[in-house]
C-alpha cells in the first residue's frame, strides 16, 4: 500500500455498529464488562481507547512498523522512552536537538542517575568514540532542531546494532512522509504529533513507532503505567489532519525550496540553514534517506545582530512569531530565547545557534505572498 493511501486507509476501519466512515469520538473513561475481565480489549481508558487503536495502529503503517503508542505530548513520549532507562546506563544523543529533549535528559533524568553525553552525530564517527559498556542508547535528530543537521541514520544504527544498543530517531521534522528511520535500522522512532502529522496547531500529542514485540510491550506498560495518555479528542482530530499529511507535505517543500533560494540570494542575509542545498553537510545523506528535504529552515543576518533578528521577528505578517511548526500556517522564531533558551550558550553556540538565528516553519500559503512578506519584514 503506498503512503496516499496508508494515510487515508492503514489501520482505520468503518465504525462496526453504524457504518460511519470516520472514526467515531469514543468519549468514555470506561467500558461495560459482560462478566469479571470479560471485555473485548477494552476496559479503561488510560489503557485502551478505539479512538485512539485506531490512531495508533494508523501511524505504526505510516512509519513501516509493527505497534504505534500515542502519548499526551512529545515530552510524554520522550519521558517514557527514557524510563527504558536505569541508573547508570548513558545515552549519547545529538548536541544539536530541541531545547525540551535537553532539558528533560538533564535537568529530569540525570537526577537518576542516567549520564547523557551530547556530540555532534552529523559525523557518525563521533558516536563510535564515546561508546562504552554502560552505553544503551543514542538519540538522533534528523534533520535537527533548529540547525538542521543531516545524520546518517543507517550508520549510527548499525554500529549501535553491533553495540547492543537501542536507536532512537525524532523524526519530528521530516514527519513519515519524508523519512522511515525503521527502514534504516532504527529500533524506535518518536515524533512530536502536534506538529506536521496533525499539521492544525490544534492538538498537543507525542508518538512512538516500533517493530520488536518485546520493546513494544515495554512502553505499552509504561505507557498505561504512567498515563500519559491522549483523550479521544485530540485522537480524532490527528486522524483527520492525516488525510492529508502527504498533499500537506509536497506543499511544504515545494514552499521551503522556494523561500530558501530566496533567503540566500537577499543581500542582508548571511547563512542559510536547509538540507536541499547541495552544499549542505550531509546533503547526500540526506538525498538518499529523505523523499524530499522538507520546508524547516534556520537563518542568520549578515549583521549578527540580536536586535535586527528580533526587528525581522515583530515585522512579518504572515509569518506568525509563536512556538511549534509544522502547521499549515508559517511561523518564525527566535530559537535563543524561545524554543532553545533551556540549553546553556555555550551549549547552543557548540551547534552554530547563535543569538540572532531565526528559524522558519513554512506553510502552504501561496509562496509568493511569503516571499513578500520576509522581503518586507527584511
Amino acid at each position: 500500500m503506498q503512503f496516499a493511501t496508508k494515510v487515508l486507509h492503514a489501520g482505520v476501519h468503518p465504525d462496526p455498529e453504524t457504518g460511519a466512515i470516520m472514526t467515531p469520538i469514543y468519549q468514555t473513561s470506561t467500558y461495560v464488562q459482560r462478566s469479571p475481565g470479560d471485555h473485548d480489549g477494552y476496559e479503561y481508558s488510560r489503557t485502551h481507547n478505539p479512538t485512539r487503536t485506531q490512531l495508533q495502529d494508523n501511524l505504526a503503517a505510516l512509519e513501516n512498523g509493527n505497534w504505534g503508542l500515542c502519548f499526551s505530548s512529545g515530552m510524554g513520549a520522550i519521558d517514557t522512552i527514557a524510563k527504558l532507562l536505569k541508573p547508570g546506563d548513558e545515552v549519547i544523543s545529538t548536541n544539536d536537538l530541541y531545547g525540551g529533549s535537553y532539558r528533560i535528559f538533564t535537568k529530569v533524568f540525570e537526577n537518576y542517575g542516567i549520564k547523557f553525553h551530547f556530540t555532534d552525530l552529523g559525523n557518525a564517527e563521533n558516536f563510535a568514540k564515546l561508546i562504552n559498556p554502560n552505553t544503551k542508547m543514542v538519540w538522533m535528530e534528523t534533520p535537527t532542531n533548529p540547525m538542521l543537521t543531516i545524520i546518517d541514520i543507517e550508520a549510527i544504527t548499525k554500529v549501535a546494532k553491533a553495540n547492543n544498543i537501542l536507536s532512537v530517531v525524532d523524526n519530528t521534522f521530516a514527519s513519515p512522509y519524508l523519512q522511515n528511520p525503521l527502514d534504516l535500522g532504527a529500533d524506535l522512532v518518536m515524533h512530536s504529533v502536534t506538529k506536521y502529522i496533525n499539521g492544525h496547531s490544534d492538538v498537543v500529542m507525542g508518538a512512538v513507532v516500533v517493530r520488536d514485540e518485546l520493546l513494544y510491550e515495554k512502553l505499552a506498560f509504561l505507557q498505561n503505567s504512567c498515563g500519559a495518555v491522549p483523550g479521544p479528542q485530540d485522537c480524532f482530530l490527528v486522524l483527520r489532519g492525516i488525510k492529508t499529511l502527504h498533499l500537506r507535505m509536497e506543499r511544504h517543500c515545494e514552499n521551503g525550496r522556494k523561500i530558501a533560494e530566496f533567503l540566500r540570494s537577499h543581500p542582508k542575509v548571511d547563512k542559510v540553514y536547509w538540507p536541499g542545498f547541495t552544499d549542505h553537510a550531509n546533503h547526500d545523506i540526506a538525498k538518499k534517506q529523505m523523499k524530499d528535504f522538507g520546508g524547516m529552515m534556520s537563518f542568520t543576518l549578515k549583521s549578527d545582530s540580536i536586535a535586527d533578528a528580533h526587528k525581522f521577528l515583530s515585522n512579518t505578517h504572515l509569518f506568525s512569531l509563536a512556538e511549534s511548526l509544522g502547521g499549515v500556517e508559517s511561523l518564525c522564531g527566535h530559537p535563543a530565547s524561545m524554543t532553545h533558551a533551556s540549553i546553556p550558550r555555550e551549549e547552543r553556540l557548540k551547534s552554530g545557534l547563535v543569538d540572532s538565528l531565526i528559524r522558519l516553519s513554512v506553510g502552504i500559503e501561496d509562496v509568493n505572498d511569503l516571499i513578500e512578506d520576509i522581503n518586507n519584514a527584511l
